[in-house]
């Protein structure tokens, strides 16, 4: 089968790997579709994402959806051609989390993550032909939503799981500051949660028609030189740039919640932090999801339309420049799309 696998910075190929087959408790997949995300970029580019570093070839992919295409001994309830996405999580060892983390299982000490170095040996991800997934990670998609956009159920969960984190929405007004796919899946995420007004922030254009498609009301275009309004309640900062959490805290208002879901770096960068202290601001780190993967499916099943997120598509040959795409911030681009097996559009 065909995989696309990162060998080191600049150095992604198209690898020949065996066919998979499913074990005792496993479900193999023939894939369908991936999104490229932040962390494949960094891998291509950088050779690592955060902390996470680059030691041996890796295939990569955790935003993934396809079909059964055979059943492990022991597996039932699962029809092959049923159209799928994956939870792409494994907790590390069966030693129980502290009461304080009931439920967390994002927060386990070590996770095994589709298309992640951060352990060794690291973990392939899914952008392949095929794919053997334990049966407890699939996750079936329901019959209004194509395996394109139940792709996109796993960074749906994540914007998912930062509103989550926040709180009750309803009623409330929201700043997102980065409209990358990210903020703009926190955007529709508060939407369909029910906050009153959504305001998005970024420094391209692209990025900002993009979350006024996801329902933002407002949009501020920094890159313009427009600012940030004052006196938020409630703020989402999305961009992960250091320099952004100086602006971002003073726009939050006094007593308000910053929910921190863009990935910062994993080294010491500058920041003004002063507004943390003297405007008393909760500040709420949001990583990745427990399971929130199952209310990203249901949203969409209810009509939350992840559509406008998806601005190019390429075939599983072409994922050297699918990734040149996703990096460029002058592409116009927001997720793109990897077809990795033969349905078209739409399947």
């Amino acid at each position: 089968m065909k995989s696309v696998v990162v060998h080191g910075p600049g150095d992604v190929r198209i690898d020949e790997r065996p066919d998979p087959v499913p074990g005792p408790g496993e479900v193999l997949l023939a894939m369908e579709w991936g999104g490229i995300c932040g962390s494949d970029i960094g891998y291509w580019k950088h050779g690592g994402t955060g902390t996470a570093v680059l030691k041996d070839p890796l295939v990569l992919g955790h935003e993934v959806a396809g079909r059964i295409a055979a059943l492990g001994e022991g597996v039932t309830g699962l029809p092959e051609g049923l159209p799928v996405t994956v939870h792409p999580a494994t907790p590390v060892g069966d030693e129980p989390l502290p009461e304080r983390l009931a439920g967390r299982t994002n927060l386990y000490p070590r996770v095994r993550y589709f298309g992640s170095a951060a352990l060794h040996p690291h973990t392939d991800g899914a952008f392949s032909e095929y794919r053997v997934v334990r049966a407890a990670q699939v996750r079936p998609l329901p019959e209004n939503v194509s395996t394109e956009h139940g792709a996109l159920a796993e960074p749906l969960a994540v914007a998912m799981h930062a509103v989550h984190r926040a709180g009750d929405v309803r009623g409330k007004t929201v700043l997102v500051n980065g409209a990358g796919p990210i903020g703009s899946l926190v955007v529709a995420a508060a939407r369909h949660r029910g906050a009153a007004a959504v305001i998005a922030a970024d420094l391209a254009p692209a990025s900002l028609a993009v979350a006024r498609a996801m329902g933002a009301d407002e949009t501020v275009d920094l890159g313009a030189g427009e600012a940030l309004p004052g006196d938020v309640e409630l703020v989402f900062e999305a961009s992960g740039a250091p320099a952004a959490l100086g602006p971002v805290l003073r726009a939050t208002a006094r007593g308000g919640t910053l929910v921190q879901v863009g990935n910062l770096p994993g080294a010491a960068a500058p920041a003004a932090l002063g507004d943390l202290v003297s405007r008393e601001i909760t500040w709420i780190g949001s990583f990745r999801f427990a399971e929130e993967i199952d209310d990203a499916l249901q949203a969409m099943h209810e009509g939350l339309d992840v559509s406008p997120v998806i601005t190019h598509r390429f075939g599983l040959a072409e994922a050297d420049r699918a990734l040149a795409v996703a990096a460029d911030r002058t592409s116009g681009s927001s997720k793109v799309m990897l077809r990795l097996g033969r349905r078209g559009p739409g399947h």
